[in-house]
């Protein structure tokens, strides 16, 4: 019997040399050395690989600790931006989240704000818009058409190098107190103020700039006063489902989305069922819509009969019943007022919330280490970037370099 005890101890040695061995060669934590963590960040911000030359000079840094300037290095090929960011923004842009949707005035804006390094906060309020240099031989920039963005897009065009800052209102005549970043591009006019009630253009900015849609804001105790007369208090002939479900959504969104009262996107539905030439629309001080009488669209009053007592809006004053209650947890500014008119004012209020910034943090985190965030350390991490991207200026390079340090292996 000791000779197959001992035969069967040696098979067992070897079987867990060789499980040890294969646990260590498959293992996600295995040594990465100054080299091969200068090429994970490399690939992971520019989504190419680096050249040897730049791999040393990364290397080097790495090595000294100086993760930042090796990131840096990174985010300086073309790649970042025409790749990397394009690829991040795109499916903001659209109700499909489509990343393949084609370059447009919202995708380069963020883009151009990424490379200027400029308060990511401005993507909810800020007179800005990023065009290409007319030196490109591109269409110039027009209400109606994507033209000039899409060119760019089919010249595969160096976005780091062409994007140019401009406003808002000096090339699509909007006043600047009616600029709101990219929720007043043509491309996301054509997206979520295109038909409807102007609601989707609420809903898209929670879903794409708060991580949440909706339902993760659902509260039944808010005052159901702003609510529109197009929202059926009895769907269906049974109240009790307005007053468990549609009020939780409603009694936040409707107050809030009131601040894009005067915004439309025009188009021909008969020539042009999909409004690609379609322009954003916006009622200014004096114009006076003929369905309502005053200088709110015509959506705001739609399918009144639904509800007669409903709230008819008749200005774009929006109030954030979400500052109590169980939204309180997302963070609100209390310098700020919890109320305002237009969607310049409604933006800031939106990015100036905790929720924002760990929004932000947390995409970002997502796009560089290719995973949502996992575990306590991860969770830690995202607070540590959150709290470092808030106190230095908001500049959204700063979290791309942090995401990749963390995750470029030990």
């Amino acid at each position: 019997m000791k000779p197959l005890v001992r035969q069967i101890g040696r098979s067992s040695l070897v079987i867990g040399s060789t499980l040890v061995i294969i646990s260590i060669l498959t293992s996600p934590f295995t040594y990465a050395g100054a080299r091969e963590q200068a090429k994970r960040i490399h690939d992971r911000l520019a989504g190419v690989p680096p050249n040897n030359e730049i791999l040393d000079q990364m290397e080097t840094l790495v090595g000294n600790g100086d993760i930042r300037e090796a990131a840096d290095i990174a985010m300086s090929n073309p790649a970042f931006y025409s790749v990397t960011l394009k690829n991040w923004v795109t499916p903001w842009t659209n109700e499909e989240s489509d990343v393949f949707a084609p370059l447009n005035d919202y995708t380069a804006t963020v883009i151009g704000i990424a490379r200027d390094d400029i308060d990511f906060r401005q993507i909810l309020s800020g007179d800005i818009l990023y065009i290409g240099d007319s030196s490109t031989g591109v269409p110039a920039y027009s209400n109606t058409s994507n033209a000039h963005y899409q060119t760019l897009d089919d010249q595969s065009a160096d976005l780091q190098a062409v994007l140019q800052a401009t406003t808002q209102s000096a090339v699509m005549g909007l006043p600047s107190d009616a600029t709101a970043g990219v929720m007043t591009t043509r491309a996301a006019a054509k997206s979520f103020f295109k038909d409807g009630t102007n609601r989707a253009m609420f809903r898209f900015t929670l879903i794409n700039h708060m991580c949440t849609d909706l339902e993760g804001v659902k509260d039944t105790s808010r005052t159901p006063d702003r609510i529109r007369q197009d929202i059926s208090r009895s769907p269906g002939g049974d109240s009790r489902i307005f007053s468990n479900s549609c009020i939780g959504c409603h009694s936040g969104m409707d107050p809030l989305a009131q601040a894009f009262a005067y915004y439309n996107y025009q188009y021909d539905p008969a020539s042009d069922p999909d409004g690609e030439q379609g322009a954003l629309q916006y009622n200014q001080t004096g114009q006076v819509d003929a369905d309502t009488g005053s200088q709110v669209q015509a959506k705001y009053h739609i399918n009144s009969n639904n509800f007669p007592f409903g709230f008819i809006t008749n200005n774009d004053n929006w109030s954030n019943y979400w500052r109590n209650g169980l939204n309180k947890n997302l963070g609100w500014d209390e310098s700020l007022p919890d109320s305002g008119s237009g969607a310049k004012t409604m933006g800031q209020e939106l990015a100036n919330s905790q929720t924002f910034a760990k929004c932000q943090v947390t995409k970002v985190f997502e796009n560089v280490c290719l995973r949502s965030p996992q575990d306590e350390a991860d969770r830690s991490e995202i607070s540590n970037m959150t709290s470092t991207f808030t106190n230095t200026g908001y500049k959204i390079k700063q979290v791309f370099a942090d995401s990749a340090n963390y995750c470029k292996g030990e």
